[in-house]
């Protein structure tokens, strides 16, 4: 019998060994895959990354159909999003108030001033129409996690086939794109003054279509998807905007004469410089060096266009289907997998999206060494 007992615990602890080998591997797979796993989506699509300077993630989930659920969240311990800042601004339904609730929310941005902005389309689903009183900005405390100030963006500077897509800052100074109806929009954080610049301007007018692993990208009227100015970045001297439709190319211009309120429109035009033939970007990032991270659609890649306007492909992978608008910092290379092309609207109402979808985040020292890419 005690022949027996030992042998059935020899081969249990085989088992145990075996067992704990493959976590073990599991484990090293782990530790050794460069994209880390921050969060989790499964179901609902986002599309904005954000990270304050003392580690909290926030995300915002663009009103696609379904409607999501909630418009900006945070993520939790738990690794998923849960409704920011609270209140009434996650709950907005159709007939209701707009001027203090998240109609449809298209980015999430901490400021230098260390608070987070969010832009709000003021469109209840993608190719509608704005609703009025709807487009704005909203200023939210980290600190007391309460709205702070709401910047309403009015009828005179927002069309109503306008989609305010972005915003970055200079100084006291935010700029926002309209992938809608090509065009700037200079806001003055002080006063609160709006005024729109290089309307229908070449620079910010798509024309290309949008290319998604080789395939174009089919609106839902079935017509390929074309998108104005969407991605743009300031350098980290603040004297210069980079901007692009989403299908490039990309262009730039001196921020100090973005900011001058007398500037004629034809003057400014002339002040555009084309910048980099670059192809279908689901977002951009820049570093402390002025280095530009983009998100190649076509190739799922993450690419770097330095400012002497080298491309060179960082990293490849799968995964990183349509990132859309990453975040940079401590190192960090925040990436939100979006899988834009793949939501209902764009499928006669099906949904492709691979579910669950993962925020990933990836360390730019361990980039490997860059290899020459060349713009399609």
């Amino acid at each position: 019998m005690r022949i027996r007992i030992n042998k059935w615990m020899g081969m249990f602890f085989l088992a145990l060994v075996v067992i704990e080998m493959g976590d073990l591997k599991m484990a090293a797979q782990s530790r050794h895959d460069p994209l880390q796993v921050l969060g989790i989506s499964e179901d609902q699509i986002w599309n904005g990354i954000t990270v304050s300077d003392d580690g909290r993630i926030f995300v915002n989930f663009p009103a696609i159909s379904p409607r999501p659920i909630q418009a900006v969240g945070e993520i939790g311990a738990d690794k998923r999003s849960h409704p920011y800042p609270g209140g009434d601004w996650n709950s907005w339904e159709p007939s209701k108030p707009v001027e203090h609730a998240f109609v449809g929310t298209n980015s999430v941005r901490i400021g230098p001033d260390g608070a987070l902005w969010v832009v709000d389309t003021g469109s209840p689903s993608f190719g509608k129409e704005v609703l009025p009183n709807a487009t704005k900005i909203v200023k939210i405390d980290l600190s007391t996690n309460t709205v702070s100030r709401v910047y309403p963006l009015g009828s005179d500077v927002v069309k109503s086939k306008s989609y305010i897509d972005d915003i970055r800052f200079h100084g006291e100074t935010a700029y926002l794109t309209d992938a809608g109806v090509p065009g700037i929009l200079v806001l003055d954080l002080t006063t609160g003054k709006v005024r729109r610049v290089l309307d229908h301007d070449p620079s910010t007018t798509g024309t290309r279509v949008i290319k998604v692993n080789g395939e174009v990208l089919l609106g839902p009227d079935g017509k390929p998807l074309m998108q104005h100015a969407d991605q743009m970045e300031v350098t980290p001297d603040g004297q210069w905007l980079y901007f692009q439709p989403l299908a490039g190319p990309m262009s730039r211009i001196a921020t100090r004469w973005l900011d001058d309120p007398g500037i004629q429109p034809g003057e400014l035009s002339t002040k555009v410089e084309p910048w980099f033939n670059t192809g279908s970007l689901g977002g951009t990032a820049i570093d402390s060096n002025g280095d530009l991270y983009l998100e190649d659609l076509n190739t799922s890649s993450i690419l770097k266009l330095t400012p002497d306007r080298k491309l060179s492909i960082v990293f490849h992978d799968a995964r990183l289907h349509w990132v859309d608008a990453p975040w940079i910092q401590d190192g960090w290379l925040y990436l939100p997998e979006a899988q834009l092309d793949r939501a209902a609207q764009f499928h006669q109402q099906q949904s492709k999206v691979q579910w669950p979808l993962h925020l990933y985040r990836l360390r730019l020292a361990a980039l490997p060494n860059a290899q020459p890419h060349h713009a399609q």
